[in-house]
């Protein structure tokens, strides 16, 4: 029994972490059409800007603050000056041109902070430990699996009952007729994308106590994001998070129970899905 709630605990930490991730990458591509492979830098660049404000500031909670943020302002000029050239392009443009900004984005991590490990400690109100059923577990990771959902509540709450997320939702519905009634889409392409890169770039600031920063750390993550983005749905803001679930809790009994095949649930889950739902468990909407 307290194998199997130690499993279930580390399957809902790495899972609410993985759908902060993945809801940023299922908005900006719910609305803006656009599959982001440099979403994973972002999430990397948050965890070394949570870093550097940290070593300013000597505040866990200041780069948790100001670190997304800083991220934000990088993802709105990438938005501005790039990625809205090729929103009518054949979609190999989108992928060869997000590419191109995974590659300097890591590119310039390595020059900024090299290629070295860094390591962040948990702010002291959550480095401790908690008992639970007789075991001790991480405090930190219990404040991963609570902040996710709380997030993810926060979200939905402004796309379904706030003025300016049924104004995304529209655009994400039928751009063009959101247009026609008034609404500045251009501006909204912007502001969600600025909220994709939040997300992603909150994450980062997130995992920084919980792993090692370098920066390839943002490759597993983008492929794992894919994975949850296409199970639970192209565009679905309740795939995205069933998705991660999912994912989190198989990967923690995968380790346990499946060795070395542990590294193909991922896949074996997302074939399944694929070949039972090809669009998704959930259709698209945020």
């Amino acid at each position: 029994m307290d194998f199997l709630l130690l499993n279930i605990l580390n399957g809902l930490s790495w899972g609410m972490l993985l759908f902060l991730i993945a809801v940023g990458l299922t908005t900006v591509f719910g609305v803006l059409g656009v599959l982001n492979f440099a979403h994973g830098s972002l999430f990397m660049l948050g965890a070394y800007l949570c870093m550097q404000v940290m070593q300013y500031f000597d505040s866990f909670w200041l780069g948790l603050l100001l670190g997304p943020l800083c991220a934000v302002i990088i993802g709105v000029l990438v938005e501005k000056y790039l990625l809205k050239r090729v929103y009518n392009r054949d979609v190999s443009f989108q992928l060869l041109l997000t590419f191109a900004i995974l590659l300097i984005l890591d590119d310039g991590v390595r020059m900024i902070w090299g290629s070295g490990y860094h390591v962040v400690d948990p702010p002291e109100l959550l480095a401790g430990i908690m008992t639970i059923a007789g075991q001790d577990y991480p405090v930190y990771r219990l404040f991963l699996i609570v902040i996710g959902p709380v997030i993810g509540g926060i979200l939905w709450s402004f796309f379904h009952f706030t003025k300016w997320g049924k104004i995304i939702r529209a655009a994400s519905f039928d751009n063009i007729m959101a247009e026609g009634v008034g609404i500045n889409v251009p501006l909204i392409y912007t502001l969600v994308f600025a909220l994709g890169t939040w997300l992603a770039a909150l994450g980062g600031a997130l995992a920084a106590p919980q792993q090692s920063l370098v920066p390839s750390m943002g490759e597993k993550i983008i492929i794992e994001s894919f994975i949850v983005v296409v199970i639970g749905g192209m565009g679905s803001f309740p795939g995205a998070f069933v998705g991660a679930l999912l994912l989190g809790l198989l990967g923690s009994f995968g380790t346990m129970f499946a060795g070395q095949l542990q590294m193909a649930i991922p896949y074996l889950l997302l074939a399944a899905v694929l070949l039972i739902k090809p669009n998704g468990l959930f259709k698209k909407g945020v």
